[in-house]
């Protein structure tokens, strides 16, 4: 990968996004593996020449600095902390780093700084499959784990707002818990057998044939209904369904539906291999 710093910022930040990292074939981290499979492969085919400014991983350092600091401290005789593993899946190597694991409580903990609204909205889907990804691989190597934990640092936490909203989160840290069971263990190996089948079939095929990342995996937005009437340019009501907005035209009024496409966020703003893929140069076209 190239760093810039078109902002001319102090080489320590240079220093700190430079990864000592080579891709190696068939192996792939479970970071990359949540991630589209479009997406993983065109990181790997083209991380030599993948681009990344320093100003725009300034976030990204600020979490590495976190865990540096963390890792620093003293483990109790019971815990494991810093730990990686590398599990063979048929021909494919799942490759991981947690942070923490403790013996006596059976728990993978990872820590993650992030916006104060993952928080808010609750949507740790992502997280507990991570988790429960670096459990199975313990588990592979003889570890009971049990739960995992994500210690979530809020980048943007803001005293004054929890102090008027109890819903807010009321301190800048919150510890996530999840329970793992034998089922839990089961799907983990179903999505990794699944998810390697998937990227063996796309990883003979060209970058404008790679299979397309899901909805999700791209940040979208969501299709939005506007109900509008002729001559006028701002919508009368904006819906999530075109079923909603065709009844609220029918009890309300309204000429016509205006279908407004959801925007592919993590194409546009977070995907470093974007360049180099045809359904971002397609987005850009029109953008």
């Amino acid at each position: 990968m190239i760093i810039t710093n078109k902002l001319n910022l102090p080489q320590a930040f240079v220093e700190m996004a430079n990864k000592e990292y080579t891709p190696k074939p068939k192996r792939y981290s479970v970071t990359a593996l949540l991630k589209g499979t479009r997406e993983a492969i065109l990181e790997k085919r083209y991380y030599n020449e993948i681009e990344q400014d320093v100003s725009d991983m300034i976030w990204l350092l600020f979490g590495s600095a976190a865990h540096l600091i963390l890792e620093q401290q003293q483990e109790s005789d019971h815990e494991i902390k810093e730990t990686k593993l590398a599990i063979e899946i048929g021909d494919y190597t799942v490759s991981g780093i947690f942070d923490l694991y403790n013996d006596k409580t059976k728990t993978i903990t990872d820590y993650k700084t992030c916006s104060v609204w993952k928080v808010v909205y609750g949507d740790y889907s992502e997280w507990r499959l991570q988790l429960l990804l670096y459990a199975w691989m313990m588990k592979q190597i003889g570890f009971d784990v049990q739960r995992g934990e994500i210690v979530a640092i809020m980048k943007d936490h803001t005293k004054s707002k929890a102090k008027y909203d109890k819903n807010y989160p009321q301190l800048p840290v919150q510890k996530i818990t999840f329970h793992f069971t034998e089922e839990d263990f089961i799907t983990a190996e179903d999505f990794l057998t699944a998810k390697f089948a998937e990227i063996k079939e796309c990883e003979k095929l060209p970058d404008e044939d790679l299979l397309l990342c899901t909805p999700k995996e791209r940040y979208n937005s969501g299709d939005k209904y506007a109900v509008m009437k002729k001559g006028k340019k701002r919508a009368l009501r904006v819906l999530d369904t075109k079923e909603e907005a065709e009844q609220w035209k029918d009890n309300s009024g309204g000429d016509y539906i205006d279908v407004r496409e959801g925007v592919d966020k993590k194409c546009l703003d977070y995907c470093s291999a974007c360049q180099f893929c045809s359904h971002y140069k397609k987005l850009t076209e029109t953008v």
